[in-house]
């Protein structure tokens, strides 16, 4: 059955609340975002609704962070890839040319969503620095969150889901599914032994010019993804303080989950 969703924002804030509390998200506690509205339906008010109604559940003590990367800034992600395919070496290079430095202040994410937006230009928003994978976060903690994410980390300890982790956060997965999930990714880093390594290429805008950075880190992977959600879904050695909910916000599937279990769980996972 097709949820309807009311014309007026303050009552479409009530419903979505009411959703919210079903899937467990819990005061005080911070919390992850991953979330698709163009999912949710015709939301009155938008993005700025879901983050009313998130932040009436949360509380104001709790911190909330979403991914802000900008996958554009890379010369071997997919969307650099995609956006490059078939040209020749001049219209490449060309191509290179006009991507813009990464800038910590201004540079909108890519790919993330409308909500990431939202959160990441709210007065008070601060971002993480790094020039490919960064994170933006609301609330008490956000200053902390996001004070370190080191160039050669892009979603390790020494990035904001290494203070996510520690902080005993929760992740909220709104009408998209494990696939994003990026705190899958923190263990990737957690593996025991030589982790496959690569060398990454961004750029940054300093002192009004660009520069081009180059370092290496752990040759990320997130084809796995939905093979370990659907695990953790099923698994039976999952305590039940660490179980996913399902539910639904508006007309969108969501999961919520304590992250410190996910990622012990896919760490696990990915040692088989």
């Amino acid at each position: 059955m097709t949820t309807e969703l009311p014309a007026d924002p303050e009552a479409c804030r009530d419903l979505i609340v009411s959703d919210l509390r079903s899937l467990d998200l819990r005061p005080g506690q911070d919390l992850l975002v991953h979330c698709s509205m163009r999912r949710l339906g015709p939301v009155a008010g938008g993005a700025a609704t879901l983050l009313a109604a998130i932040r009436d559940v949360a509380s104001p003590a709790a911190t909330l962070v979403v991914p802000t990367h900008t996958t554009w800034n890379s010369l071997t992600s997919r969307t650099f890839l995609a956006a490059t395919a078939g040209l020749d070496a001049s219209a490449r290079a060309r191509h290179i040319a006009n991507l813009p430095g990464f800038d910590q202040a201004s540079t909108p994410s890519a790919g993330m969503g409308v909500f990431a937006e939202h959160v990441r230009t709210r007065p008070g928003a601060r971002r993480s620095a790094h020039p490919q994978s960064s994170f933006a976060a609301l609330g008490p903690g956000a200053g902390s969150a996001m004070s370190r994410h080191d160039l050669d980390c892009h979603l390790g300890e020494r990035s904001p889901l290494g203070w996510l982790y520690d902080a005993g956060a929760a992740i909220a997965l709104i009408g998209v599914g494990y696939s994003v999930c990026a705190a899958f990714h923190l263990a990737e880093y957690r593996l025991s032994g030589d982790l496959p390594l690569r060398r990454y290429h961004c750029f940054v805008a300093s002192g009004g010019e660009r520069r081009q950075c180059t370092f290496t880190d752990i040759d990320l992977a997130d084809d796995d993804f939905e093979l370990i959600g659907a695990a953790l879904d099923d698994s039976r050695s999952t305590d039940a303080a660490d179980a996913p909910r399902r539910g639904r916000v508006a007309r969108a599937d969501a999961i919520w989950l304590p992250m410190r279990g996910a990622v012990d769980f896919a760490r696990s996972w990915m040692k088989v």
